[in-house]
């Protein structure tokens, strides 16, 4: 599939020494929506501002459109919008004009119905004559979205997008999203809510201290690395695992009382594992009153290869 962006080696090191990115590779379809996940201080947005001029890189090489961006800067950037995390406008400048002002940023000529189509399609039209501060958080982030959107950007950046967004808006926003993504519109989003990767990303890839750990389509990432989990409570609590159950990965947990069984690999193993184990429990006698079971979600891929580097860094 075509590639609309194209990184490769991608080095930021600061003056005090402090490597933000560390030789990134990564390919964006057109068309999709990627997610990038990461902890504070991973890169994201280093990463984000680096493609978006905002951040001088180091090292490495960055293609968007088949352009490089290092040699045609400013045609590139055009086709580029940005929704930064921290809100960035005039508090007593009014919803419409400061939409205004982002297309003619960007040398636009002016267009009304443009406009009025951006700001109907993210529910801010009744606002547009309202002062930025009257507004509440969720639709000061909806206006920000309006200003990256208003010289029709071919590849759209949302960094932390629905942070400080409560549930209801969260989910309004996603849609709004979905409806972009509808329109041609390749989205590359950061986000600490692994939900919305699990809502809408094509694909997801996790980066950490600099370096981009993993990057897969989100089903193939969640059958590649899910597994699952199942917490047999016990009639009676057990002082260690019988040997006679050594073939499957279980460990004791509340003082013995739950046998808790973590494994699979995404492809229905855990769960014929578990099917297994519970008759041979039963063979065995061993009395259990519940069962409860769980498959691994995006989330915890994420913290578990989070985790896997830190130790191996260790």
């Amino acid at each position: 599939m075509e590639s609309i962006l194209d990184i490769r080696g991608l080095e930021k090191t600061y003056s005090g020494g402090v490597q933000a990115l560390r030789g990134v590779d990564l390919a964006i379809r057109k068309g999709e929506i990627f997610a990038l996940l990461g902890p504070n201080g991973a890169g994201k947005t280093t990463l984000i501002g680096a493609v978006c001029g905002l951040v001088r890189p180091t090292g490495g090489t960055m293609h968007a459109f088949g352009l490089d961006i290092a040699k045609h800067w400013k045609t590139a950037r055009r086709r580029i919008g940005l929704v930064p995390q921290e809100l960035s406008f005039d508090m007593f400048d009014t919803v419409i004009r400061q939409v205004r002002y982002s297309r003619g940023m960007f040398g636009c000529p002016p267009d009304e119905a443009k406009v009025e189509e951006i700001l109907r399609s993210l529910s801010l039209w009744d606002k547009r004559d309202a002062q930025i501060r009257q507004l509440s958080g969720g639709m000061k982030r909806r206006v920000m979205i309006a200003k990256a959107l208003s010289h029709d950007p071919e590849l759209l950046f949302l960094d932390e997008p629905t942070a400080g967004v409560d549930v209801e808006l969260r989910r309004d926003m996603w849609r709004q999203i979905d409806a972009l993504r509808a329109r041609g519109v390749t989205i590359i989003l950061t986000t600490h809510y692994i939900e919305e990767a699990e809502e809408m990303a094509d694909r997801v890839g996790v980066i950490n201290a600099g370096e981009i750990l993993l990057v897969d389509d989100k089903d193939a990432m969640m059958a590649q690395l899910g597994r699952t989990e199942a917490h047999f409570e016990l009639a009676e609590a057990m002082a260690e695992v019988p040997t006679s159950l050594s073939a499957y990965p279980l460990h004791l947990e509340k003082d013995g009382q739950s046998l808790v069984y973590r494994g699979g690999d995404g492809t229905g193993k855990g769960k014929r594992e578990i099917a297994e184990l519970a008759q041979e429990l039963t063979r065995q006698g061993i009395g259990f009153t519940g069962l409860d079971t769980r498959e691994s979600t995006l989330e915890d891929i994420f913290v578990d290869l989070v985790h896997q580097r830190e130790e191996e860094a260790a």
